[in-house]
């Protein structure tokens, strides 16, 4: 039987926790987000909303945890 071919990574994730304890008001997670080594945004989870940055924007789009999940469920399930 001929041996699989290895999946090619397309995307990266790097990640920054300057805090381990996410509790805390100020504190985030910062993921870098790569496509075929190109950077295509940053996403800032943080405790009260999320904030993302296109790969050349200035400015981020935030978001409450209630919003995003509207838009998760619409995206995913059509609601």
């Amino acid at each position: 039987m001929p041996a699989k071919k290895k999946a090619k990574r397309r995307h990266e994730v790097r990640a920054n926790l300057s805090v381990l304890e996410l509790t805390k008001a100020g504190t985030s997670l910062d993921l870098e987000i790569f496509a075929s080594g190109d950077k295509i945004g940053t996403l800032q989870i943080g405790r009260g909303s999320l904030s993302w940055w296109g790969a050349k924007r200035k400015t981020a789009k935030r978001l409450s945890w209630s919003r995003f999940a509207q838009h998760m469920d619409q995206l995913a399930y059509g609601d």
